[in-house]
């Protein structure tokens, strides 16, 4: 992935409304990766990654973008809360885990990638084992001394075979019923552990171990042959990949172009001689700093290296702010872009412009019941007015909004839609303010339900 900061934010711009900043700061880190595997190797290993904090209200695109990114640059990437880990000996997850459940996405990305390079010879296997079903070989028979042929000379075996191939490939024996015998691993015995240690360590040891001790049992199923050369397909696919090389190629995917989210960074961000649950929170903050400087992390598929992983943080820092994270945390994240709250036009454009719009996502979800929606402008514009309203009245969640307004609006025609085969509903300014006016007299009422 080689795209230059001003075609990532084009990309990240099809589907995340204004943010300029932010879409700026993460197009220049991800095209920094890009820039450190062109420089001599004696120096690549020193570049450290340039980790973003982020700062804004809730819903205005943080996890968005930085999902986004991910998946314009193929990288893993992981979304975590901060305040879901706790100091080691606390009741909470170990923030080791962060990297081993990344490196799990990795492998299974890299794995799903080379099954579809190797699909073509496992459906070519496929095939040949599914003949094999419908017409069991059968060792050829040595012709009797003195036999001639004629007129009535039986079919041999292998045209049969080649018929039949011909019936398979045309889909013609789709329902045909074979019996297959399919792998089934054997049922692991419960085991508890108690530990102060690392349980999520102990539990995937344990469960590597039992899966490698229990024996794989094979048990003969009737399937149609449908379902038969799904099973199969997947079979071979997975006995034609080299599963050692996926590993050593997930492993360098996530050291060097891996991504982890860590929303609620301002939940753990501890102000300085505070008391009581403060102190947990430096611990978590102490306990992530090691995999942010960059560590060794064992996995069940050995170490991997946090150096050069991208961390993303994002907070709404209304209490905190980022320089109550401890110094040495801050100095991991040199680069702090602060996000705009949502206006009144932005509603409008989340509603209109993204390629995945909710206007869009609606219109396609109920032409699933052959009723045609139709958005006007007046009517757009009334449901961006209102989300910007109720923001502004009660609690500020963004874009999020949005979706309750737009949901409260839609009930009716969404609860009818099986009814209503064919018909056209234009969604316009009035239609908006009938369905929103009862909610929106009572203060109260609007802020229970919008």
């Amino acid at each position: 992935m080689n795209f230059t900061p001003r075609e990532i934010v084009s990309e990240l711009d099809k589907f995340i409304v204004g943010q300029a900043k932010a879409k700026k700061a993460v197009a220049i880190a991800l095209r920094n990766r890009w820039r450190r595997q062109q420089v001599p190797k004696e120096l690549r290993d020193e570049i450290a990654p340039k980790n973003i904090i982020m700062i804004g209200p809730t819903g205005v695109g943080k996890t968005e973008i930085a999902r986004r990114l991910a998946k314009l640059s193929h990288a893993p990437f992981i979304k975590v809360e901060a305040s879901k880990f706790t100091e080691i000996g606390y009741v909470g997850k170990d923030v080791e885990s962060i990297i081993r459940e990344l490196t799990d996405l990795s492998v299974n990305m890299v794995k799903e990638e080379e099954k579809v390079k190797v699909m073509a010879k496992a459906e070519d296997l496929a095939e040949e084992k599914i003949l094999d079903l419908l017409l069991p070989r059968k060792k050829a028979k040595a012709p009797e001394a003195g036999a001639e042929g004629g007129e009535g000379v039986a079919e041999s075996p292998e045209e049969t075979r080649e018929k039949l191939r011909v019936l398979l490939q045309a889909g013609k024996l789709e329902d045909r019923m074979v019996e297959l015998e399919i792998s089934q691993a054997s049922t692991m015995p419960m085991v508890e552990v108690i530990s102060g240690a690392s349980l999520d360590e102990i539990g995937m040891n344990l469960r590597d171990m039992f899966q490698n001790l229990m024996p794989k049992n094979r048990k003969r199923r009737r399937v149609k042959v449908a379902e038969a050369r799904q099973i199969i397909i997947q079979e071979e696919a997975a006995r034609l990949i080299d599963m050692d090389q996926v590993v050593k190629t997930a492993i360098e995917r996530v050291e060097q172009n891996g991504i982890v989210f860590l929303d609620e960074i301002d939940k753990i961000a501890g102000r300085e001689g505070a008391h009581g649950p403060d102190v947990s929170r430096e611990g978590v903050q102490r306990d992530i700093l090691p995999i942010v400087e960059g560590s060794n992390v064992n996995t069940k598929y050995g170490m991997v290296k946090t150096d050069h992983i991208l961390f993303i943080a994002a907070g709404a820092f209304h209490v905190s702010k980022p320089s109550d994270l401890i110094p040495e945390l801050q100095g991991r994240f040199p680069i702090r872009v602060e996000l705009d709250s949502l206006t009144e036009g932005d509603f409008l454009k989340i509603l209109v412009e993204p390629e995945n719009s909710l206007s869009k996502q609606y219109v396609a979800l109920l032409a699933t019941e052959r009723v045609r929606l139709d958005f006007t402008d007046d009517g757009l514009k009334e449901m961006a007015s209102f989300a910007a309203v109720v923001n502004r009245n009660t609690e500020n969640i963004g874009a999020r909004r949005l979706h309750t307004i737009m949901e409260r609006v839609l009930e009716e025609i969404s609860f009818k839609a099986p009814d209503m085969d064919g018909e056209k509903v234009s969604i316009d300014a009035k239609y908006v303010r009938d369905r929103l006016a009862d909610v929106t007299k009572d203060q109260d009422l609007s802020r229970y339900i919008l």
